[in-house]
């Protein structure tokens, strides 16, 4: 049993000394940014209609800007420039009017390497009375994100947080609340995705909103907006390490990249579940789906949204649902609150990897088998060669 104890805590001892080898030899978390937080930029007062976040996350020799805006449907978007000095620049008047094209702009404009911007659009609730999880049927009108009644954003640092209500209703409220990283790291509420200095993550949930029917269910749908290459298809990852987000074994990748190829320029990244409770613990985890992304109107996106319209003069638009709950399990009105959190970077996105305990069960596991089998040769070999010793030599009388 001792030498079982020594033999375990060994090969532990060598799996945390490969990963640090490996974490030192990839880089880590040891890249960082240097956040500066800005509310309303080249603004002297309250903006009419609405503010908008500015986070500048600078690197060495580049820069993401993170502009959030709550004037029209709430709208994030990201724009990566080649340089470290790089500034944004805002005609208010311009803006606000939500009329013309270029009143937001990011100077230099040639150092622009990407940019792309996720509209969170509408609401869609549906009664399922048959508890089928099917939205198509029994659709109540959508809530309109652009008509909500948004507060001032309430900032902590980096993290910034967004409510609404629709403004006939002053109960309940759809939140949204945007994190913006200096480096590598998890939160510590599930789902604990792992994210980046390259990503920000965005919280989403529904608090005490009324339902307009007894087995409510919702539906959120976001625009994917870019002006050459949009988020355009959706790639799946597996897993058989479910540490950080229990009973879940998939990452869902909306990805913008070249002519579809394997080089990502941009994301948003999520994991299958949403939460009923702000506190979530398994018995709360609730599955969620996404529909196929497809092309929408690009005048119509920028209808909608103030940034959208300062930004882009000829967007290009992709839309998609993601919706919660499946057949069987409780409706929105069990708990009255439910939130999913997904990520919006830049590059490759961030890759879970196998945790030290699932490393350290799976080197149990597979190398004690082996261990024993050359345990087992090398006594076999030390049996043979005593025995053949032992009778190579005959007494004499």
């Amino acid at each position: 049993m001792a030498a079982t104890g020594r033999l375990l805590i060994s090969t532990i001892l060598l799996v945390f000394t490969f990963r640090s080898c490996l974490s030192l030899f990839y880089g880590g978390n040891t890249y960082k940014r240097k956040l500066f937080v800005q509310l309303n930029p080249n603004s002297s007062s309250l903006p009419r209609g609405g503010e908008l976040l500015h986070v500048r996350a600078v690197g060495q020799n580049d820069t993401l800007h993170y502009l959030f805006c709550s004037q029209g449907a709430p709208t994030l978007l990201l724009v990566h420039t080649n340089s470290s000095s790089s500034t944004v620049k805002v005609n208010w008047s311009q803006f606000s009017s939500r009329n013309t094209s270029g009143s937001l702009t990011v100077e230099p404009e040639s150092s622009i390497l990407y940019s792309s911007a996720v509209v969170f659009s509408r609401l869609w609730e549906y009664d399922d009375v048959n508890n089928t999880a099917e939205a198509s049927s029994d659709l109540l009108p959508p809530h309109e994100l652009q008509d909500f009644s948004w507060s001032l954003f309430n900032l902590s640092g980096a993290t910034s947080l967004l409510c609404g209500a629709p403004s006939d209703s002053t109960n309940g409220s759809l939140c949204l609340q945007l994190s913006v990283f200096d480096s590598e790291g998890r939160n510590k509420l599930w789902p604990r995705l792992l994210h980046s200095a390259n990503s920000s993550q965005v919280e989403v949930w529904l608090n005490g909103i009324l339902p307009r029917s007894n087995a409510s269910r919702f539906v959120l749908e976001l625009q994917a907006v870019s002006g050459t290459y949009p988020l355009s298809r959706v790639d799946t990852r597996q897993s058989i390490d479910d540490e950080y987000t229990p009973s879940i074994f998939k990452m869902f990748q909306w990805v913008s990249s070249i002519n579809g190829s394997s080089d990502i320029l941009g994301f948003v990244q999520w994991k299958p579940v949403a939460y009923r409770k702000s506190h979530p613990v398994l018995e709360d985890a609730t599955p969620c789906r996404h529909s196929d992304p497809d092309s929408q109107n690009g005048e119509e996106t920028a209808a909608l949204s103030a940034l959208i319209r300062g930004f882009y003069s000829n967007p290009e638009v992709m839309g998609m649902n993601v919706s919660f709950g499946m057949a069987g399990e409780p409706f929105y009105n069990s708990t009255m609150f439910l939130s999913w959190t997904m990520l919006v970077g830049v590059g490759s996105p961030p890759v879970d990897s196998f945790s030290p305990l699932v490393l350290a069960i799976m080197a149990v596991c597979l190398g004690a088998p082996v261990i024993l089998l050359l345990l087992g040769g090398v006594f076999v070999f030390l049996y043979k060669r005593r025995h053949a010793t032992v009778t190579a030599y005959e007494r004499i009388n």
